[in-house]
């Protein structure tokens, strides 16, 4: 399949970009998932494993509703 095209684009705002996103303009034969990961602090070792702020972890109980508002 060939696809010939013209595209004017005027004005392009983007919004977002997350770790996800996609941009397509025109035709793609396929899109292949990438995800790079770049130490951009220059660390040497891995971090150090997370603690709970006061020693404890409350998990609420699954039964007592949804803990973002729904309404």
């Amino acid at each position: 399949m060939t696809i010939y095209q013209t595209i004017s684009i005027r004005y392009i705002k983007i919004g977002t970009v997350a770790n996800s996103s996609i941009i397509q303009i025109g035709s793609s034969g396929v899109i292949q998932a990438q995800a790079d990961l770049y130490n951009t602090g220059t660390f040497t070792e891995p971090a150090k494993e997370p603690e709970p702020k006061d020693g404890e972890v409350y998990i609420p109980e699954a039964d007592s509703g949804p803990l973002v508002p729904l309404t």
